[in-house]
Formats: structure tokens, sequence, C-alpha cells
């Protein structure tokens, strides 16, 4: 079973939830605003991406930050952030057994295929 993790009215989660629906493959989604998320959640994602691949920082969210909330952000500090304003998160973040997967490009389509 795939979680996946993301925003309900996010264009990206739309396509990638069509994707798995046509695609056969088992899964759940978790919206992180409507949901809520934990910082076990962006603990495990942060140690298996990396915090600079899970933050998003192109979204308006983040346009919308205070200067100091986006300067010298650190590991501790985007997982504080990602907290506070789950749309941080980038999306969607695939959950498949131990693997942690974020963005939903042709790499991320292969792996979760089991082809990568």
């Amino acid at each position: 079973m795939i979680k996946v993790f993301g925003l309900k009215n996010c264009d990206t989660c739309c396509n990638a939830m069509k994707w798995l629906n046509n695609s056969g493959l088992m899964h759940e989604f978790h919206d992180v605003r409507d949901d809520g998320i934990n910082a076990e959640d962006v603990s495990r994602w942060t140690k298996a991406v990396g915090w600079e691949t899970l933050l998003n920082r192109r979204g308006t969210t983040w346009r919308n930050l205070s200067e100091d909330a986006k300067a010298d952000v650190n590991e501790s500090g985007a997982m504080e952030l990602m907290l506070d304003y789950p749309a941080l998160i980038k999306r969607p973040v695939f959950e498949a057994g131990d693997d942690v997967i974020v963005g939903f490009k042709d790499d991320q389509k292969a792996a979760l295929k089991g082809g990568g």
C-alpha cells in the first residue's frame, strides 16, 4: 500500500492520484493540511531524502514567510517550518514500504512502479 501525502487542491497531487488510480497500485491519500502531520513524519522524510529536498521553496507559502523566517534555514528550522506550514512540504510525498519518494516526475513514477 502506497501512502500519498499532499494537499487535495494541489495540481501535482491530483495528477499523481489520477495516475495511481489508473496504474492499479494500491494507495491511500493523506491531506497534510486537513489530516495533519506530526514531527515523526517530517523527521522520517527528512532522514530519507534530506530537508533541502523536502522543503518547497518555490511556492507562495515560502514567498509569504518573513525574511527572518527564511534566513539561515537549517534542518531543525526547516522541519519546524514544515510542521507549522504543511504547504512548505514538497508534494506529493509517497511512502512505499520503507521508501520515501518526493515529487511526481518520470523518476518518481518509475520508482513507484518498482522500476527505480
